[in-house]
């Protein structure tokens, strides 16, 4: 049975917290917090059975006791039900979850769950994902969100990489990452753990994509927006592959290059470790 705690100053310690977290992409690194905002990333968490010490409503949304019931879309029940499956209920004035939130039109609900283990192990022979310093957390969370769809089991991202576990970042993945085995802040010497050959896609690869001899398990490597792959990491890829772009265009967006070459890997059968 959750216990509930209504909110109404600004200056509460959890509320200047989720502040923080929405305004600094790093801040759950710091503050040892993840912020899940929204009924679709909530129920995720919620799928994925992982625990929820804190939840976060607005009193508008909230059936209990301290709530107005001033919903009109009839998403009360839902967002309230989903809150109840928390330890604890924090409820909040409407009117103050712009504050925190980062969308522009808010479902009024959300989690406030621990930061994953700053470093995570990583996993050995298993289909993989590696980020090299990539920065837009659209680009980020739709890989996250194609890899999960795809089978691939890790996703490692390079020291210079934005936060995974970013508020903008985890909307974009819809739900993707409690799906994956994400590793943060890794080195590039590091990579020899992945015990996968590196593959990388590149202008000036070796092969098209579709002729290229792919290995059976992998890890693919996925570059900065603007400067690409590192020239170093480069190097240590095995294989490198072309993506044809009969249109005549010279260059794809990183999550659409990563879905593409993700996607050439399970049509043949790639994906199973």
């Amino acid at each position: 049975m959750s216990t509930c705690k209504i909110v109404t100053s600004k200056d509460n310690p959890l509320l200047q917290k989720l502040r923080k977290i929405v305004t600094d992409p790093f801040a759950y690194r710091k503050l040892g917090c993840v912020w899940v905002e929204g009924d679709h990333l909530c129920q995720a968490v919620l799928t994925h059975q992982v625990p929820v010490p804190l939840a976060v409503i607005a009193d508008s949304d909230w059936t209990g006791s301290g709530g107005l019931i001033t919903d009109q879309s009839g998403n009360a029940e839902k967002l309230s039900a989903l809150a109840s499956h928390a330890d604890q209920v924090v409820v909040v004035p409407r009117k103050m979850w712009g504050e925190f939130s980062t969308t522009p039109a808010p479902v009024c609900v959300g989690f406030v769950l621990p930061a994953p283990i700053k470093v995570l192990p990583i996993l050995e022979g298993v289909p993989s994902l590696v980020l090299d310093r990539l920065q837009d957390a659209g680009n980020l969370g739709t890989i996250l969100r194609t890899a999960y769809s795809l089978g691939i089991k890790q996703v490692v991202a390079l020291k210079g990489t934005a936060g995974l576990w970013s508020p903008k970042v985890l909307r974009a993945g819809m739900g993707a990452h409690w799906g994956l085995h994400l590793v943060e802040g890794v080195c590039m010497n590091d990579l020899h753990l992945l015990k996968v050959p590196l593959l990388a896609a590149s202008p000036q690869g070796q092969y098209d994509l579709q002729e290229a001899p792919l290995p059976p398990i992998c890890a693919w490597v996925m570059g900065h927006e603007g400067q690409g792959i590192d020239n170093a990491l480069l190097k240590q890829c095995g294989l490198t592959v072309r993506i044809p772009q009969p249109g005549g265009g010279d260059s794809l967006n990183v999550a659409s290059a990563a879905a593409i070459c993700m996607y050439e890997s399970i049509r043949r059968g790639g994906t199973k470790s």
